[in-house]
């Protein structure tokens, strides 16, 4: 599933409240990002459409069906695709590559690695 950054807005607004009524995500939308009404009902139409989310009545209420996680994995995913040939070594070497890294976070990683075997 192919969430854009539109419909993200709305998914990490049902993933950190939990499942929120339309009219409340509308008011959230326009907050952060100044969306109008029509416009989130309509992000929440491709979401629905999706199967993002799940709408419920009373009151549209949005539950959101996938998790962040699922779409984070899902978008790593494709990007090591993408522009890493497949080799998750790659985007790891190309985000190191830039930064330097504190003894801490080095360790972090070492330990990542380690549970990883």
């Amino acid at each position: 599933m192919k969430l854009y950054d539109s419909e993200l807005h709305v998914m990490n607004i049902l993933w950190e409240e939990g499942a929120t009524t339309a009219k409340r995500l509308a008011e959230m939308t326009k907050q952060k990002v100044g969306w109008s009404k029509t416009t989130t009902y309509t992000v929440i139409k491709k979401c629905l459409a999706k199967g993002a989310i799940e709408r419920r009545e009373p009151n549209f209420v949005c539950y959101p069906l996938v998790t962040r996680e699922e779409i984070q994995e899902q978008e790593t995913t494709e990007l090591i695709n993408k522009l890493y040939q497949g080799a998750p070594d790659r985007l790891v070497a190309s985000l190191l590559g830039h930064k330097q890294l504190s003894p801490e976070e080095i360790e972090r990683l070492k330990q990542l690695i380690e549970r990883m075997r």
